[in-house]
């Protein structure tokens, strides 16, 4: 095997020497061939190749570049909404887009700043709450402290009560603030199977203790369902102590708890306290639920106005609502609606009619 240069082109040959029996002299075969020729197929075939990868590399990194920089929108939609967001501005949110998991982070963010902007408004509510209810208290005492006569043994004493009675409030409106901060947490409540009728049995006899009322359980509901007890019944004695607060010695107060059936709402659970007090005017009816607010009359002015709000606080957090039905100097009733799990409403008994508010001839018949 040679190689043979020339002017025109280089040539690889073969010769290979060949000698037959009846050939009185050898002969020689020669194979040659034109390298550059046969070189330009082998560098047009590379040409193609190198030609149709770079092709297929670009056009695959461009479909990377379109489906990477889709599959990233949400995490620089997160990043423009958080440079967005500060103290002034809570109320955005990320589009979300498509179904994937992508998607889903989207939602599971939109859920978290909807968790942080509760909080923090419950940290801005709850600051206001307290600068606004605990300054009248603290004026009080600094102000019988700065006029009192230390040398006057009586004023001492008087000052001293007037102190305690102060930071006895203040010490009922904190725990009730923190029940309220408490109110929208995730664990605030803690569901768990309870007889309703052992329950209501229960509230009725821990109500008694309020103070000197007819007490009676007039109707008692029977079965399992799913609540918070302990909850339930911080929210049932508040009701009980508004109605000793507004209604006088040894007047009635009726507890009861019934199932109540409707083809949109399923089975509820209803709870209620019905008193023979001062009643409740239509137009105070629609605040009293609210924080820190307060009835018209003498005697509703004198309380904290946080007592009915934790008990809507309770109320929601079991997903139901309550709602008050009064006649100013007749009573008021008011009913707490809870709806029950699908596991809890095979376990219920038919339902009972619900009481209403008496008017002003019924209070003085009975």
């Amino acid at each position: 095997i040679t190689t043979v240069e020339t002017d025109e082109s280089t040539y690889r040959a073969a010769v290979v020497p060949v000698h037959l029996a009846q050939d009185s002299a050898p002969g020689v075969y020669i194979e040659a061939a034109d390298l550059q020729a046969e070189l330009r197929e082998v560098h047009m075939s590379l040409a193609i190749f190198i030609s149709a990868g770079a092709g297929a590399l670009l056009i695959g990194a461009i479909a990377a570049w379109l489906l990477v920089g889709r599959m990233l929108q949400p995490v620089r939609d997160l990043q423009a909404t958080a440079q967005r967001i500060s103290e002034e501005d809570l109320d955005s949110r990320i589009q979300a887009r498509g179904h994937d998991e992508f998607a889903e982070l989207t939602e599971t963010i939109n859920n978290m700043l909807d968790r942080l902007q509760l909080a923090l408004e419950q940290q801005s509510q709850l600051l206001d709450d307290v600068g606004h209810e605990l300054r009248t208290p603290i004026t009080i005492i600094r102000g019988h402290l700065e006029l009192m006569d230390s040398h006057d043994p009586d004023d001492v004493a008087q000052t001293r009560d007037i102190g305690l009675d102060e930071l006895q409030r203040m010490s009922l409106l904190v725990n009730d603030l923190v029940t309220l901060a408490q109110s929208n947490t995730t664990d605030f409540i803690r569901p768990q199977p309870t007889d309703i009728g052992d329950l209501m049995h229960d509230i009725t006899a821990k109500a008694q203790a309020l103070g000197p009322r007819d007490w009676s359980l007039t109707s008692r509901a029977q079965g399992t369902v799913t609540i918070d007890t302990a909850r339930l019944t911080q929210a049932m004695l508040q009701l009980c102590a508004n109605a000793v607060k507004f209604s006088e010695p040894d007047t009635s107060v009726e507890l009861g708890s019934t199932f109540r059936h409707s083809e949109s709402a399923g089975t509820e659970l209803c709870l209620w306290v019905a008193d023979s007090g001062i009643g409740i005017t239509p137009e105070d009816q629609r605040g009293i639920f609210k924080r820190f607010g307060r009835g018209s009359s003498g005697a509703r002015t004198q309380g904290s106005g946080l007592g009915l709000n934790i008990v809507s606080a309770i109320t929601a957090a079991h997903g139901g609502t309550i709602h008050v039905e009064s006649t100013p100097g007749a009573g008021s009733i008011f009913i707490i609606t809870i709806p029950l799990e699908p596991a809890d409403q095979s376990a219920t008994l038919p339902d009972t009619t619900l009481p209403t508010s008496p008017s002003p001839e019924q209070e003085s018949d009975s």
